[in-house]
């Protein structure tokens, strides 16, 4: 898709709302560090801001406002157990990567898709510390700030994995993989949307993760040419009674192989 498509693909009702109202939130997120934010602790020892507060309720009255009839599913909402009888379900993390955006490390994001049936059918992620944004629709390619973006690396000597490993795990994969460079990320929406960017080669993250994590991730590797499923290689549903997955692993398909020696590597560890 050219540059010029872009702007064809962007005059869609849903893609247009949710440039305009990720881009407020983006601003409103800029604000709050301005002005100062809480911290508080979740009931799951997590860190929780009045951005992410912030975030999640401006987005959600959007929603509900602009398509009343589509489900809802936030890591900071209630679980509204209505949604799984709907068709359309937008999916939203305030913002990924909480511990970076307390410490003004600039990389978190936004992370919102709209999902039908399942699949995601438009995804964006947006970093206000930087201004990128990323955006992909399902058959209609994945772009970054507008550019088209295919998910090919641009080094050819190396091969960097997006991967949070204990140093255990990092010596092991340093002496059986040593042409591997294990890059650690703070917001797996971001690492998503780098590698679907090609500026990584592999997004490793067997564990257990939640949808609103990964849901608009996905559709950005699959739209860029890349490969995404579960720890064990199944693909990856959304709105499900349990919004969680077992694991994402997103690469290039020249990578698969190199993949699957990773993980036998970990599960050996």
């Amino acid at each position: 898709m050219t540059h010029s498509q872009y702007h064809i693909l962007h005059s869609r009702g849903e893609v247009t709302f949710l440039d305009s109202v990720v881009r407020e939130a983006g601003q409103r997120v800029l604000e709050l560090i301005r002005e100062g934010f809480e911290v508080m602790i979740k009931p799951d020892s997590s860190q929780v801001t009045t951005a992410d507060l912030a975030v999640d309720q401006l987005l959600k009255d959007h929603v509900h406002k602009a398509y009343p009839q589509d489900g809802w599913l936030s890591e900071e909402s209630p679980d509204d157990r209505q949604r799984l009888k709907k068709t359309r379900v937008w999916i939203l993390d305030p913002i990924d990567g909480t511990r970076n955006f307390i410490s003004q490390i600039p990389q978190y994001a936004i992370s919102m898709a709209l999902v039908e049936d399942e699949e995601p059918v438009i995804g964006m992620i947006f970093n206000p510390a930087t201004d990128e944004m990323f955006l992909a629709m399902k058959d209609d390619g994945a772009f970054f700030n507008e550019q088209p973006i295919s998910g090919k690396s641009t080094s050819s000597e190396r091969v960097t994995c997006l991967a949070n490993l204990s140093n255990n795990q990092r010596r092991r994969l340093q002496e059986l993989a040593p042409t591997i460079e294990v890059q650690p990320f703070g917001s797996i929406a971001c690492a998503l949307a780098l590698q679907a960017a090609g500026r990584a080669d592999i997004m490793l993250n067997p564990g257990n993760q939640n949808e609103w994590d990964i849901a608009a991730g996905v559709l950005m590797i699959q739209e860029a040419g890349g490969i995404v499923h579960d720890r064990h290689g199944q693909p990856i549903r959304f709105n499900q009674p349990t919004p969680t997955t077992q694991g994402v692993i997103a690469t290039r398909p020249d990578l698969t192989e190199t993949v699957e020696r990773l993980l036998d590597i970990l599960d050996a560890t």
